[in-house]
């Protein structure tokens, strides 16, 4: 009971989002170079609550040292299993509906952070049955109702070509996503 309760505080003052998220973060969407730092393709996370909660004390640090990679070797996001840095497909982040790469930067943060407590996903898992993935997810979608979207839209973020119909809706079960609620 009391951890619930704490859990449920923290989240309270993680969701510090008021307003238009566009106001509040910028997002450099079309990179010419292959490598930067995450502070200058990103500008503001390190004042969004939930990256705050995500890393801490170290926020401004770790946001600071942290290189994004853009490369096609990946679909959307992800993180580099040897250094720990962001990479982005530059198409996806060009193209992509803002808030969704901002949900998924939030994601990506949450395994920055595991990359930095030694954390390794186990691969050979099923992608929507790894905790690791599961604690990402959580923090998207945590912050996703922060900032106002419905369980309909969440559930939109939540589909990818990488999951079918089946792991979709064990995901969206499992973070409690409600499918076709208005």
């Amino acid at each position: 009971m009391w951890r619930y309760i704490f859990i449920e505080e923290k989240r309270r003052k993680c969701a510090n989002l008021n307003g238009d998220l566009t106001t509040m973060v910028e997002i450099s969407r079309n990179m010419m170079m292959s490598t930067c730092n995450f502070t200058d393709c990103f500008k503001g996370f390190d004042k969004v609550g939930a990256v705050q909660c995500i890393l801490g004390a170290e926020t401004e640090d770790v946001l600071a040292r942290l290189r994004v990679e853009f490369t096609n070797t990946t679909d959307y996001m992800g993180v580099d299993d040897f250094e720990g840095h962001l990479l982005i497909n530059p198409h996806y982040l060009a193209t992509g509906d803002f808030t969704d790469v901002y949900l998924d930067v939030i994601h990506e943060l949450v395994h920055v952070k595991q990359f930095l407590e030694g954390k390794n996903s186990d691969k050979k898992q099923n992608y929507v049955e790894r905790p690791l993935e599961i604690e990402a997810y959580q923090t998207a979608v945590h912050e996703a109702r922060a900032l106002g979207l419905d369980e309909n839209r969440i559930f939109d973020y939540l589909d990818s070509d990488l999951i079918n119909d089946q792991e979709l809706a064990k995901l969206a079960q499992r973070l409690d996503v409600k499918i076709g609620v208005f």
